[in-house]
């Protein structure tokens, strides 16, 4: 039984990372959700998904960003104020009711403003960022991402999109390395917090390798605009739904 248990979990998980990785995310939202199902032990749920999540970041990123699809000029000062606003979040604990209730509104947002925004995406125009937008927004992503654990990719893709700052598939390249910097991070905090806790995690890193590896190569090479735009409308949803009901 406990085989299949683990057959089942590795599947879950290989499949987060897949959808995930083909639109630049890590799957820490999906992980989260799964481990959640699974009765997984609470104290290893955080640990585990930042180890993964960084997993499947570090690919995503090798491969959007080995292809092209990557803005310098977006990322810097996102990273710049979410990293140290990250390790913040990560220190700080609240109780996360109304927050998880506005990020859950903000993704449901975000994906109907996908939507909205089609014809600039297929077109994949672009506008000029302002950079001390991007800073305020860095800062905030950054210290909400910290204080529920993930790596504030999912917050910071949708925002892009929408104000297009940049194409859709160097969005998934800025979002993968904005995701890789903050979960080493949050990962780090956790560490020196003396919380780290795992349990069959190399079982789940072959999985998610799998799947990042699978669906980020589909997304930075087969997939078009539409297909991508189709698949991160899915993730909004979900995620939103999941920090709305969960």
């Amino acid at each position: 039984m406990i085989d299949y248990i683990i057959a089942g979990t590795f599947a879950l998980f290989l499949l987060v990372a897949f959808v995930y990785s083909s639109v630049g995310h890590a799957g820490a939202s999906g992980y989260l959700a799964v481990m959640s199902l699974l009765s997984f032990p609470l104290a290893e749920i955080k640990s585990t998904s930042l180890v993964l999540n960084i997993i499947v970041a570090a690919i995503a990123s090798y491969k959007f960003i080995s292809a092209g699809y990557f803005d310098k000029k977006v990322f810097l000062p996102f990273a710049f104020t979410s990293i140290p606003a990250a390790f913040i979040g990560g220190a700080i604990t609240l109780d996360t009711h109304w927050f998880k209730a506005f990020a859950g509104l903000f993704l449901l947002l975000s994906a109907v403003g996908l939507i909205i925004k089609n014809k600039r995406i297929d077109q994949d125009k672009t506008s000029e960022l302002n950079i001390y937008t991007a800073l305020i927004v860095g800062a905030v992503i950054g210290l909400f991402s910290g204080l529920i654990g993930v790596g504030g990719g999912i917050f910071l893709s949708p925002l892009i999109i929408v104000m297009g700052w940049t194409s859709l598939k160097k969005t998934s390249g800025v979002s993968a390395l904005f995701i890789l910097c903050n979960s080493i991070i949050g990962l780090a905090g956790h560490i020196y917090s003396n919380s780290f806790q795992v349990h069959n995690v190399f079982y789940w890193i072959l999985a998610v390798i799998i799947g990042g590896f699978a669906g980020s190569h589909l997304g930075s090479t087969l997939y078009n605009n539409k297909i991508l735009m189709g698949i991160l409308f899915v993730v909004l949803c979900s995620a939103g739904l999941k920090f709305l009901l969960v």
